[in-house]
């Protein structure tokens, strides 16, 4: 069966920090748990998430020093969420229309998982296997050389 809502497709485990930790320690927490954000809470609640970008524009770009920036000075803002029930085809869009590369998923107005762009990788992947366009050797390369052939 092909997966239809973002819950069959949703990472779970979720990895929060407090927003008066040090950029450093943010940092040190993505990399230790190979992970590419982080859930900013304030006051017990989910105020935020800090990306990579978020390092990249707000700290490198402004080259400051990453142990003296809290993470709640370089966290963004939470645009756009969707309920574990969404459709997939609805949360991949409201990921294009706010430009983001992942997207909270709350329930009961607690953040329960996150589906990403490789989340949405997995399931591209998964569905293009079930319905046989790539082999399960394949790869994507395949496919495109599959389309390109198709146009002519």
């Amino acid at each position: 069966m092909v997966a239809s809502v973002v819950r069959d497709i949703m990472t779970k485990e979720i990895v929060t920090i407090d927003g008066d930790k040090s950029a450093l320690e943010a940092a040190r927490m993505m990399t230790e748990k190979g992970i590419s954000s982080l859930f900013v809470i304030k006051d017990g609640a989910t105020a935020g998430i800090v990306t990579e970008r978020d390092f990249i524009k707000k700290i490198c770009a402004k080259e400051l020093a990453v142990s003296q920036v809290k993470v709640a000075e370089i966290m963004s803002k939470i645009l756009t969420t969707a309920t574990p029930d969404t459709p997939i085809e609805v949360a991949v869009q409201r990921m294009v229309n706010h430009k983001v590369r992942r997207l909270p998923i709350l329930e009961g107005g607690k953040v329960v998982g996150i589906i990403t762009v490789t989340d949405l990788a997995k399931h591209l992947r998964t569905t293009l296997l079930l319905e046989g366009t790539l082999g399960d050797t394949g790869s994507i390369d395949d496919v495109i050389a599959t389309m390109s052939h198709d146009k002519h």
